[in-house]
């Protein structure tokens, strides 16, 4: 009846105007609108809406202009009301909120990015296509074009009486409203019989994650939801939409106080699916610490006291074990592609899984799947749960401990592969930190850290560990332990070569440690092997370290060669005769009457395999360049201390 009435008035107010506007011709909103072809579909629900056109006739207003595109992307019906208001508003002059002039006056919410951008609700203005007119009233009038269509709050039924409803009246009558399949049942009754109703009420601009049903098939979960719990899923005044919000940037929830403090952050995957993840930092013998994460499975519903996301489950609640937490996220979820691997390779990976008591699984993401290499490998049952295992260790290992190991070291960590270790790297502090980790000669970022179970921890990586992706050249250039040897390389244009993938190469490469025992011991020498002066003789020393054939050596194939004779492999410069043994899982080069151990044994490239060493091949002679001795400082002490004696005897005899 209401908007029966309104229509009537609307089109008298806009007859009569017709009737008494004087005869010159100025422009209005709506003859831009009508003359634009790449905003026609919305013109064309404006026409039909005798309120929209009153109000362009007669009023100040701004109206927001989804594009033909971002119409074709919309799956539902328009509300051309919800996209206007009875204000006029410049970019500059949007603040907070603005009242829209669909019935009930629902808020549209304005927030601001990171990079400038404005946004109204979920849609972004595109800042060079706003308009802004004088209408035939002399009113003020703005466009804004945005990317997107504004999508208010909808029933079921037209008889649902729809009131610019809160958090929790939106909850209430969730069932009557049109969220999908979904409903919000479980999570409405633990905020009931928590108290926490004036949570949900409080006026404002508040961002609420409400976790469907779905997300209560754990029997016991739902008893898990208590206050502290439902306080972690609001963030208080602060109005988050997914398309303006920021990546992985923690805002405080209402769970943040001394004895327990909650983060909640929203993420995007490649493949367009939103997330959100809480992480209690601070926690206590009920609220354990860690990252939950939940996918947002509808997003951006507005009410009349923020924004409520829908979510698949519960975040803060820690009861399930890494296992189940794969199974949980392999169906359909951040990891679908790495569960369906492990079951594809048999039931042993996931097997072991299950009986560690305490287990860390570096998990790659979906994307990190999407590499021709990969396909071969798959195909390999027992290479790839070789690969498998290097993504899992037998401890319970979340960033913080990573950066307790890592003391001023990068940190070094057994898999239940044998014989493989994973390398840590932690850089940066709080919101910053930046943790990488290197297995099998792939150097992947960590993605998500932290996501916390009852058994362990998951992170969430950017890369297959174990498959390799890049050349020997490209390893030596991104690896922080090469970086000296990559160095050296570089002024004799030594390195070029190593990024040749029609060759196999063997590269005994000295880690950055090495070099700097090596400073101690020939401070002279070590100065100017690292000037672009001396690369000849850098060059003649990398030599040595080449092993170029058709066959690329592992360690394993190199002890076994040792078995029956010391091992000659052609290298850049002459031969290289070694013995490769293995003592207590280390393998240790024999050369030169020098025992060198093997840091990193088997960093697989493209091209070849890269051993990093803890001491560089170096002979007497590599120490002398020009007549200059490259000797040890102690040792030119003791020659010249012998010299002096001798010359002192000669001269008293």
């Amino acid at each position: 009846m209401f908007a029966s009435r309104r229509g009537a008035l609307a089109a008298l107010l806009l007859l009569c105007c017709c009737c008494f506007a004087p005869n010159a011709a100025v422009a209005d909103l709506a003859d831009k609108l009508r003359d634009d072809s790449e905003l026609s579909q919305f013109y064309s629900l404006l026409e039909q809406n005798p309120v929209a056109n009153a109000t362009l006739a007669l009023r100040s207003c701004t109206i927001f202009v989804p594009t033909n595109e971002a119409f074709q992307r919309y799956k539902g019906t328009a509300q051309v009301l919800y996209h206007m208001t009875t204000a006029a508003f410049s970019q500059s002059q949007l603040k907070t909120s603005v009242t829209s002039d669909m019935e009930g006056n629902p808020p549209l919410y304005i927030t601001n990015g990171r990079n400038g951008d404005i946004y109204v609700n979920n849609a972004r203005i595109i800042p060079s296509l706003s308009v802004e007119l004088t209408n035939r009233e002399g009113k003020r009038q703005v466009m804004h074009i945005i990317d997107e269509v504004l999508e208010p709050l909808t029933a079921k039924s037209s008889s649902t009486e729809m009131n610019n409803m809160d958090a929790m009246q939106f909850m209430r009558v969730a069932d009557q409203l049109n969220l999908g399949n979904r409903t919000l049942r479980t999570y409405r009754t633990q905020v009931t019989m928590a108290k926490k109703e004036s949570l949900f009420e409080s006026p404002g601009f508040h961002t609420f994650l409400v976790p469907i049903d779905e997300g209560f098939k754990h029997s016991t979960r739902s008893g898990l939801v208590d206050a502290k719990v439902i306080d972690g899923h609001v963030i208080p005044n602060t109005v988050i939409f997914t398309a303006a919000s920021e990546h992985d940037e923690p805002k405080t929830s209402a769970a943040f106080e001394d004895q327990i403090k909650v983060t909640v952050s929203f993420f995007k995957q490649k493949d367009g699916k939103m997330y959100v993840k809480s992480n209690t930092f601070l926690g206590d013998a009920k609220h354990k610490e860690g990252v939950v994460l939940a996918e947002i499975v509808k997003a951006n519903i507005p009410i009349k006291n923020g924004v409520v996301h829908l979510i698949h489950r519960p975040l803060m609640i820690i009861d399930t074990t890494v296992t189940q937490f794969l199974q949980d996220n392999g169906e359909n979820g951040a990891l679908r592609k790495f569960y369906e691997v492990i079951m594809d390779a048999g039931g042993g990976v996931l097997e072991g899984i299950n009986n560690l008591s305490e287990v860390t699984i570096l998990a790659p993401s979906n994307e990190a799947w999407n590499i021709s290499s990969i396909d071969n490998i798959v195909r390999d049952r027992k290479k790839m749960t070789d690969i498998l295992n290097m993504h899992i260790i037998k401890d319970r290992l979340n960033v913080e401990k990573i950066r307790q190991k890592n003391a001023n070291l990068i940190a070094q960590v057994p898999t239940v592969n044998n014989r493989t270790f994973l390398y840590f790297n932690v850089r940066g502090e709080g919101a910053d930190t930046v943790v990488t980790v290197e297995g099998g000669g792939v150097n992947a970022t960590v993605l998500q850290a932290d996501v916390a179970q009852t058994n362990g921890f998951v992170h969430i990586i950017d890369r297959v560990l174990g498959v390799p992706h890049t050349t020997v050249l490209g390893k030596l250039q991104t690896d922080p332990m090469m970086s000296d040897t990559y160095r050296m390389g570089q002024f004799s244009h030594f390195n070029d070569q190593l990024n040749n993938t029609l060759r196999r190469y063997t590269y005994f490469v000295p880690r950055d440690k090495a070099w700097q025992k090596t400073e101690l011991d020939y401070p002279s020498a070590h100065k100017k092997l690292f000037m672009r002066d001396f690369y000849y003789h850098s060059k003649n020393l990398l030599e040595r370290h080449l092993v170029i054939a058709d066959h690329a050596y592992t360690m394993k194939e190199l002890v076994q060669m040792s078995l029956t004779d010391t091992v000659v492999l052609q290298t850049f410069r002459d031969s290289l005769k070694v013995k490769i043994e293995e003592e207590a899982g280390q393998y240790v080069i024999l050369w030169n009457y020098k025992k060198i151990n093997v840091y990193r044994p088997d960093v697989e490239c493209t091209n070849g395999i890269i051993h990093v060493i803890d001491a560089p091949l170096l002979e007497e002679k590599d120490i002398v360049v020009s007549g200059g001795s490259y000797l040890p400082e102690s040792s030119i002490c003791i020659m010249l201390a012998n010299l002096i004696m001798i010359t002192v005897a000669k001269f008293l005899n």
